[in-house]
This record gives C-alpha cells, structure tokens and sequence, in this order.
C-alpha cells in the first residue's frame, strides 16, 4: 500500500496499497500494439504536450500540460478524459523524460512533484522529470465516494467499529460496504469502470509517445512499481531504464496481503516503542513491556469511548490506529508520532494525530443526498484543484486496488473467513489486525476485477530493471522484491537496501545514488548487491 520518498510526501498517505488487495474493473484486456496498432488509436499517439506556467503557488520552475487519452481502451471513440502533468526541465544534456509514480495508488503525481520535486533535481542533469495524475486521481477526473469531509477522521469510517470475527456483525458490514460501493459509482462517473492499472498502464504509453521518448524511462513507487511492472508486460519492447522502488507482490491475495501489513507494521510499532521507552518524554512510559500492552488499551478504549475532535467529529480508536500506521512508515516521523500521542493522552487534544492520518481504508460512511459524479462534473477535461474531491485519495486507493482484483468471494465464503481470519490477524497484531481485516470488505459488491497482473505479468522480454527492496519496509516487504524479481525474469536486477522505512530512494543515500546513476548513465548495480543503513542522527529526546 502507500510510498514515501520523503516524509511530507502525500503518496506516504497509502504505501499500504501494495499490502491491501490488487484488481481491474473488467476482464484483463490484451497488450496492445505500442504505437498505436489498435484501430481508433492513432489521433491518442499523435499529441504532442504543450508546456505552461502552473497555477499560482506552484514552484516556478514546475511547468504543467496535459494528454488525452480514451475512458475505455476497447471503444476509443466513446469518450475521453484528460491527464494532468507536470515537469521540471532538464538543466544537464537531456537525453529525454523519466517520468515518477509516487504511489498509492491514488497519490496525485502533480502535487506531490510540486512538494517533493527537490529530491529528483539530481536526475534533471539528463532528464525532464515529470509525473502525471492517473486516471481517476487528483485532477484527472478524480473518483468519488461522497464521504463526508474528514473522511476516516470525522464521523465516518472509525465510527463503526465491529468485532468481524462475529457473523452477524460481519454481515451488518458487508451491507455498509455494498451499500458504500453503490454510492462510489453514483459520484464517479464513466471513469470508475476503467480505473485499473492495466488501463492506467496503456495512459502511461500515451504519455511516453507525447512526450517524444523511444523508450519509456520511470521511477515507481510502492503501487508505482505495480505500474512499472504491468506496463512492462504490456509493453515490453517499448521499456528504457526502468527503476521500481518499494516492490509490490503481483500474485498474493487480499488476505495474504493483508496479513503482511499488520505483521509489517506491528514489527514498526514495536521498533518505535522501542526507542520511545528511552525518551522521558514518551506516553507511554520508560517500562517497554507496558508500553505494547498500553497501546493495545489506548485504542480499546477510544474505540469504546472516542474522543471528541472540537470539528463536530470523533476520534476512535482505529482512528488513531490508521494515523499511527502511516507515521511508522518512516524513522523521521517518530518525534512527531511521539508528541502525537502525547498530546492526545495528556491533554485529549486530537490535532497532531488527525495531521498524521492519511486517507487510510477503513468502514466509510457514504453522504446522503443528490452530489455529482466527479467525472462527469468536469465532462472529462482537468478538474480545478479546489473541486477535486475531499475523500479522492481514499476513493481511487479502493477503486483502483479493486480494480486490479480478481477475488470475488460471496458474503457467506466471506463471513465464514472473517471467522477464522479475525483470530488470525489478531495474532499477527493487536492493535493493526481489526484495521487491516477490515480492507478485506472494501471490494465487497464491486465487480470482479482483471486477472490480468495475477496471470499476465510474468516472464517480460525487456531491458534491464532495477528492483529496489528494503530489508525493514512494514508496507512491501522485501521477499516482495525477490519474488517479483523471480516472477518478472531475467530482466529484473535487485538491489537489498538494508535499511528501514517504506522505499529506500528518499531514505538511503546509497540507495538514491545507485537509481540515479542507472537512471541517468545506464549504471547497473550486481544482482543480489545491498546497500548499508545510512547512519542517523539522534531523533529524538
């Protein structure tokens, strides 16, 4: 699930998709000639993106642009929608475009490159750097669910906190669920059948012919390298240097993915209590034992008794626990977490963990009344930044993931699993198993999604890629990486970062310094080579 190149990156918000589920509305469709071979697809391959000033507030050197592209591949003549863009112009000899995917899925490429950009200016010795809004996100006919503003921090999806391991509850879910998914198609518009990678994958090849490049040249993350990998098998001859940061699995359930991010994050839970337990200043205490046990009470008791936020709101307990999940993705937010949570505890002062939570999935509450589908509202041309959606980023990780699954189990398969599965997930955590368990629904009463990342996405005949796994990633553990390798053939090259943290780019200098070098000079790395941690400063206390 979500990606962090840095630690106000927005794409953070979700690394967790690649532990979540994957899925593609639709059956998987077949790879289609790179330029365009596909009747009707001609007059998409022929654009050209022309350049401007952003809007007002955006960094000045950021230009911005755009691509069309079909809604629906099979039927290009039924309708189109626009994609956002955004660069930074090589400074060096520029050999052409490398272009970001910062995760999520659902992290807006435009407005995290805007944030990040300083980070990738290494890369403009050769290159523009460029990201992109995929279809359904941010800007480019952004997906909907009409949850209400605060999303899983206010009055919504924490409110209702069930015990999954009980049939009847279970079932009282499944039905919010079902219900949620209706309410997502009503706000989405034509978009939302067409969300999946497999089609996010083909956009990627629309914008690769604009931007005038022979060969696709990218740097994935977390989500991002699913897209690297699917656009891969889609369209092998068509891959440059290729880098995929933070490995996400192509071939384990929901349930198995699941299970890796709540054990992911119990594990980074419990390195931050390690450290915590050393500071005086720490919530819960010097004693490290009792500091496990009174996390695991914090939350049964905001989940019994939520506290109230001041905005009309309530803060539970899987509140707190997606909040937390998302700040242990990186060791620089630790003193953050820290003073969180002691906020929270010592002065019931619910701001500092509302700023850390993220869009998580948890159980929404869909809004009632007419709203507009987002999709349509726009008529398939750019959003303005202030109507994209409040809950877009959780709407399009759920889309999008769904999309790219083709598990469809029915409510009874699914209520007797939830049985065994709620002992199971617990085990694994005691404070991120409920939450985790819960995105096993999120899919529930959406249609089946492609087979085509499970089944297709194997044995690709390209260049070199570079896979970069992290020995210490709670989101995309690093077999991840070792399995896709294996999956992916003998292009695949891996390097072991042995660091912590999800992604290893915005963290490790070793590690930013060997994608660059392969990105910008065609530099590979040894298979199997690693990367040591980098040495820390002190972070807190």
């Amino acid at each position: 699930m979500p990606v962090k190149p840095s630690t106000r990156s927005l794409a953070r918000r979700c690394a967790c998709s690649g532990a979540v589920t994957l899925a593609l509305l639709g059956a998987g469709l077949p790879a289609a000639a790179a330029d365009g071979g596909q009747p009707g697809l001609d007059r998409f391959y022929r654009q050209k993106v022309t350049w401007s000033a952003c809007e007002a507030g955006a960094p000045k050197d950021l230009q911005c642009g755009k691509v069309t592209v079909p809604v629906d591949y099979a039927r290009p003549g039924a309708g189109t929608l626009d994609l956002a863009l955004a660069r930074y112009r090589a400074t060096g000899h520029r050999q052409g475009s490398v272009v970001l995917n910062f995760g999520g899925p659902g992290a807006p490429g435009v407005s995290e490159l805007a944030l990040s950009g300083k980070q990738f200016m290494d890369l403009t010795d050769g290159y523009d750097v460029v990201s992109f809004d995929q279809r359904g996100v941010g800007r480019s006919s952004p997906v909907s669910c009409g949850v209400d503003a605060g999303g899983s921090q206010e009055g919504g999806s924490g409110d209702a906190v069930v015990d999954l391991g009980d049939a009847r509850a279970a079932r009282k879910a499944l039905a919010e669920w079902k219900r949620v998914s209706a309410e997502c198609a009503r706000h989405s518009g034509p978009v939302l059948p067409h969300i999946g990678t497999v089609d996010a994958a083909r956009d990627l090849d629309v914008i690769r012919q604009a931007l005038g490049d022979r060969g696709l040249n990218y740097l994935g993350f977390s989500y991002g390298t699913r897209l690297g990998a699917v656009y891969a098998a889609e369209f092998p001859g068509k891959v440059g240097r290729m880098a995929l940061d933070g490995v996400d699995t192509l071939t384990e359930s929901s349930q198995q993915q699941g299970l890796v991010a709540a054990q992911g994050q119990q594990t980074a839970l419990d390195d931050f209590l390690d450290w915590c337990v050393r500071d005086i200043a720490c919530p819960f205490g010097q004693d490290r034992r009792r500091a496990g046990d009174q996390v695991v009470q914090l939350v049964r008791s905001l989940d019994e008794n939520p506290v109230p936020t001041g905005l009309g709101g309530r803060l539970t307990g899987q509140q707190l626990v997606g909040a937390v999940g998302q700040a242990l993705y990186s060791k620089a937010m630790w003193p953050s977490l820290e003073r969180a949570v002691a906020s929270l505890v010592q002065d019931g002062d619910t701001r500092p963990v509302q700023s850390l939570a993220s869009g998580g999935i948890a159980l929404p509450v869909a809004r009632g009344g007419p709203g507009r589908a987002a999709g349509q509202a726009s008529g398939g041309g750019l959003t303005d930044n202030g109507a994209v959606p409040l809950d877009n980023l959780p709407a399009a990780m759920m889309a999008i993931n769904c999309a790219d699954d083709p598990d469809r189990p029915d409510a009874e398969r699914l209520v007797r699993d939830l049985g065994r599965l709620s002992a199971e997930y617990t085990q694994v955590s005691p404070v991120f198993g409920r939450y985790r368990l819960n995105e096993l629904l999120m899919c529930y009463g959406r249609p089946r999604g492609t087979d085509f990342v499970r089944e297709r996405v194997k044995d690709v005949d390209t260049a070199k890629m570079l896979l970069v796994g992290t020995r210490g990633d709670p989101a995309t553990p690093y077999r991840w990486t070792v399995e896709t390798a294996r999956r992916l053939g003998s292009s695949a090259v891996v390097l072991d970062n042995r660091g912590e943290g999800h992604t290893g780019y915005g963290s490790s200098r070793c590690v930013h310094r060997k994608v660059d070098d392969f990105l910008l000079y065609g530099s590979l790395p040894a298979d199997g080579s690693s990367c040591p941690p980098d040495r820390e400063p002190d972070t807190g206390g």
